[in-house]
């Protein structure tokens, strides 16, 4: 049991990969790297499939097409005319998600289960919502927001900039890990044929799904952030 826990315990640190020789030696763990093979991978396949688009699409450009107009059709349903200039990020950052969640199928740890990187899309993302605010109603209309309904809940309105990025945060983080716990204890009890319909259903279905609830919380705060009344 002691040598079940130790091996479950290594499979949860954040390995360091390398060091960079600069500056007395900078760490760059496993997450980074695996972020890394996804930025390339996600730029090959953009300029592989993007390089020869034509006017008569052929069949795997009509795919491309397709899948970009459902995502912008989604994205516009929730935000709105006014708010279609944010859908290149939030799209950006579901592809991002889905990949470093789906990379656990080639034997790659997730760089999701990694809490600096969900901190930092759940920075980046409160980021973009408040500057979407700003933009939409102006500095001293954004700030006069907090006040609303009753300059009584402020403190409450103002709290929430922080409880938002948090539960983005936790919410990725800890369901990622949680299925990546799964999954380890899985293939450690029933190392052999088992762990491939799991793997269907922790891999690639929760995988997926927390892409969806990630993105589309972040476009529900955004749509709330720009919303004038």
């Amino acid at each position: 049991m002691e040598a079940f826990r130790e091996e479950l315990l290594s499979q949860l640190d954040c390995k360091i990969s390398f060091v960079i020789p600069i500056f007395g030696g900078i760490p760059v763990p496993s997450s980074v790297v695996a972020t890394w093979l996804i930025m390339a991978f996600l730029v090959l396949f953009s300029v592989v499939f993007v390089r020869n688009l034509e006017m008569i699409p052929t069949r795997m450009q009509n795919y491309l097409e397709l899948i970009v107009g459902w995502v912008n059709n989604f994205f516009e349903e929730i935000l709105g005319e006014e708010g279609k200039c944010y859908i290149p990020y939030l799209g950006t950052v579901a592809l991002y998600i889905a990949c470093a969640n789906l990379i656990g199928l080639f034997g790659i740890i997730p760089p999701t289960k990694d809490l600096n990187v969900t901190a930092a899309l759940s920075i980046m993302s409160i980021i973009v919502i408040e500057y979407a605010g700003i933009r939409a109603k102006g500095l001293k209309k954004w700030v006069k927001s907090f006040a609303e309904p009753i300059p009584l809940i402020a403190p409450i309105n103002i709290l929430e900039i922080f409880i938002r990025p948090l539960s983005l945060c936790m919410r990725l983080f800890g369901n990622v890990l949680g299925a990546f716990v799964v999954m380890e204890l899985i293939k450690i009890c029933i190392p052999f044929v088992m762990p491939v319909p799991f793997s269907l259903y922790f891999d690639i279905f929760d995988g997926l799904i927390q892409t969806y609830v990630f993105v589309f919380l972040t476009s529900l705060f955004i749509k709330e952030a720009i919303e004038v009344e």
